[in-house]
C-alpha cells in the first residue's frame, strides 16, 4: 500500500515564502512521476507542477519564476518552494504519485496568502 504524507502549508502574507513536502512509502515502482496539485474554493483541482525522474520539471504558467518543484529519488520525496506568494495562490496543495500505472494522492495541505 502506498502513501503520501505531505507538510508544510500554513499562512503566509503576500510576497512571503512556504516550501511544501511530500513523502511516499510503501511498493513504488522506481520510475515514476511526481506532482502537485491544487484545488480553490469553487475552481477546479489543477496542475501546479510535475517532475519525473529524469528531473524534467513542468509548471502552469501562472507559477513560473515563482515555484520550483524538485525531488530526492532516494527518500521518494517531492518538494515545492513557492517564493513570491500571491492571494490567487490560496488552496488546498496535494501531492501526486504516478507509479506503475496507478496513481495515488495525498491528504492535501492548506495554503493561505493573506495579510
Amino acid at each position: 500500500q502506498v502513501q503520501l504524507v505531505e507538510s508544510g502549508g500554513g499562512l503566509v502574507q503576500p510576497g512571503g515564502s512556504l516550501r511544501l513536502s511530500c513523502a511516499a512509502s510503501g511498493s513504488i515502482f522506481r520510475f515514476n512521476t511526481m506532482a502537485w496539485y491544487r484545488q480553490a474554493p469553487g475552481k477546479q483541482r489543477e496542475l501546479v507542477a510535475r517532475i519525473t525522474n529524469t528531473g524534467s520539471p513542468y509548471y502552469v504558467d501562472s507559477v513560473k519564476g515563482r515555484f520550483t518543484i524538485s525531488r530526492d529519488i532516494g527518500k521518494n520525496s517531492v518538494y515545492l518552494q513557492m517564493n513570491s506568494l500571491k492571494s490567487e495562490d490560496t488552496a488546498v496543495y496535494s501531492c501526486f504519485l504516478l507509479s506503475n500505472g496507478r496513481d495515488y494522492w495525498g491528504q492535501g495541505t492548506q495554503v493561505t496568502v493573506s495579510s
